[in-house]
């Protein structure tokens, strides 16, 4: 379902001409904090952002089909992969500013300037707190030791986190090492997966699984919620950062690119420049319990004692180059 904000209509926006003092965004994120940010940068500067937010294949799709008719400056979505979809589609231009590529990370940004990354969130494992976890659960790899047969809650094979962890773990790992990597990870499975990451995190506070994959950002939604209910699962697991002994955990994003037929391009890449931002930042991070993807940004909340970690360094770009691979290596394994 697409959805309008500050009353732009998907009809008028699409008919309306440039207009010097807006930028049209079209967005994936869902998150009612992120108006803070569209409003802040409309005080500061007097341009008014324009929002549509949807699916990210419903907005993609809408992009293709606008081409050079379309009203979108930007477009925000989630996950590498998708922003390599993005990419592959033709409908991002080179966004060329000095301050995004100072401020994000060259992990965290297109090779070419088409997407530069806005926020970040890590896959990590968990296990129960009153538990201790066994000395030899250090690593990813670790997930497919024998010992953890029938142990292991995560989402189905063809989640696109699990499709970027795998792209990832293909490039460090080489092919045949991942190939043996999803076939253990299979091996071990609790269940067949079902649901969200949430899902996996109540799964293993129920003591359905000894061991769950999740993205940080999941148990920070449940740590900071309103129901006693998910406080108590947040608080019945613990997580930590694989392979912090070698090259790092592995990090995915949300991200935004100028649309290659921007009607508003300068104030689109002012827009860009303000979402890295301390102050956007700040906001991305503590209402969506992210981590910030400018380094030294203070932050709050849940996961504000758990920002110091190693992360891999692979550029996010790998996720979606690598993404076919992924898939056909968990159908190889029989992932479900």
């Amino acid at each position: 379902m697409l959805r309008f904000a500050n009353l732009i209509g998907l009809s008028l926006l699409a008919a309306a001409p440039a207009v010097a003092q807006e930028v049209n965004l079209y967005s994936a994120r869902h998150y009612d904090s992120d108006l803070r940010i569209y409003e802040n940068f409309t005080a500061q500067t007097g341009i008014q952002v324009n929002v549509i937010e949807g699916s990210d294949q419903q907005l993609l799709q809408r992009l293709q089909t606008e081409g050079v008719n379309s009203p979108a400056d930007l477009f925000i979505t989630v996950d590498g992969g998708r922003l390599h979809q993005a990419v592959l589609a033709g409908v991002f231009q080179p966004a060329e500013s000095a301050v995004l590529e100072a401020r994000v990370p060259e992990a965290f940004q297109h090779p070419d300037n088409l997407w530069f990354g806005l926020s970040a969130r890590a896959r990590v494992i968990f296990t129960r707190s009153d538990e201790e976890r066994p000395a030899w659960l250090d690593d990813y790899e670790d997930l497919a030791d024998p010992r953890l047969e029938g142990e292991i809650c995560i989402r189905s094979s063809s989640n696109i986190y699990n499709i970027s962890l795998m792209a990832e773990l293909i490039d460090v790992m080489g092919p045949e090492a991942a190939q043996d990597w999803a076939q253990g990870v299979a091996n071990n499975l609790a269940r067949t997966p079902q649901g969200g990451d949430r899902d996996q995190l109540r799964a293993l506070a129920a003591g359905e699984c000894s061991v769950a994959v999740s993205n940080t950002y999941y148990w920070g939604a449940l740590a900071a919620s309103d129901n006693p209910e998910d406080v108590a699962v947040a608080e019945a697991v613990s997580f930590f950062y694989p392979n912090q002994g070698n090259r790092g955990a592995h990090v995915n994003i949300s991200g935004v690119g100028l649309t290659a037929h921007a009607p508003n391009s300068e104030n689109a890449v002012r827009f860009m420049e303000y979402l890295v931002s301390d102050e956007a930042q700040q906001i991305f991070a503590d209402s969506n319990n992210e981590f910030p993807i400018v380094p030294g940004v203070e932050i709050h909340g849940p996961v504000a004692p758990f920002t110091e970690f190693l992360s891999s360094g692979v550029n996010v770009s790998v996720y979606g180059l690598n993404a076919g691979a992924a898939t056909d290596t968990f159908d190889r394994a029989a992932f479900p």
